[in-house]
């Protein structure tokens, strides 16, 4: 499987930018999935599409041996360096190079709408053992928060129309009817992430999708975001402000 273009070229050229202005994952997320995946010492976790680690390193803390998954070079170089302690292979969702049977949970974190999701739930059924499971994260901007859905609306101007997104919920289909899986479970946390106005124009122009336009079209981006931001009051690059996120946790596990 090849990789999108927006993530393979927008991923390699902001690594670094991804890692520094993205939120965290709440910790009742994770103990929710720590307790039904479950995930504990002796069980192996691999996770799918991992980008820098952001859910990766908090996977670690269960105790459940890591085997991060990750296309893009840039990306998986940053994450090998942030976690010397976690496996980290090339691979892709639909491709992982992992043996049969070799995971007693999959996840993927911000990354399963990038897949082909017919060849990623067969690659994903190959690798777990029975009564395994797969668990998907997503962290989305709470747009109740008008400035937040101003900031979205900025983003999604700039969208191309086969870029995926997870908000459409057509993830879901790949799962519906088919043999083999329990139902999905899911929970949703509030996620508020402290961060800057630096930090969240550097949201903004990490997305991959924005990394990959020309320099002119990029700037109206960034003077548009600082507009948005002026308008809140926020005018200092460390001006500290909350920047409202949902986290939504899915899971499902295999009958047979």
């Amino acid at each position: 499987m090849t990789v999108h273009h927006a993530a393979g070229v927008g991923y390699q050229r902001s690594a670094g930018g991804y890692e520094r202005s993205r939120p965290s994952y709440p910790m009742a997320a994770l103990k929710e999935l720590a307790d039904a995946l479950p995930l504990q010492g002796g069980r192996t976790v691999v996770d799918l599409g991992a980008g820098t680690g952001k859910f990766t390193r908090l996977l670690a803390l269960t105790g459940a041996e890591v085997i991060a998954v990750e296309p893009v070079r840039e990306m998986r170089e940053r994450l090998a360096e942030l976690l010397p302690g976690v496996a980290v292979t090339d691979g892709t969702a639909e491709d992982t190079g992992l043996a049969d049977g070799s995971a007693d949970a999959v996840v993927a974190a911000q990354s399963w709408h990038w897949f082909d999701a017919a060849g990623a739930l067969a690659e994903v059924e190959r690798l777990l053992r029975p009564g395994g499971a797969l668990a998907l994260v997503w962290s989305t901007y709470d747009t109740s928060v008008p400035w937040v859905r101003e900031f979205q609306d900025i983003y999604f101007r700039r969208t191309p129309r086969d870029l995926p997104s997870p908000l459409d919920g057509g993830w879901r289909a790949a799962f519906t009817g088919r043999p083999g899986w329990s139902a999905l479970e899911e929970r949703h946390w509030a996620n508020p992430h402290p961060t800057t106005v630096d930090d969240v124009v550097e949201r903004m122009m990490s997305s991959s999708h924005i990394v990959v336009l020309g320099a002119a079209e990029q700037e109206r981006v960034r003077a548009e975001m600082l507009d948005l931001l002026r308008r809140q009051g926020a005018t200092h690059g460390e001006q500290r402000l909350e920047m409202p996120y949902t986290t939504d946790v899915y899971w499902l596990r295999r009958t047979r």
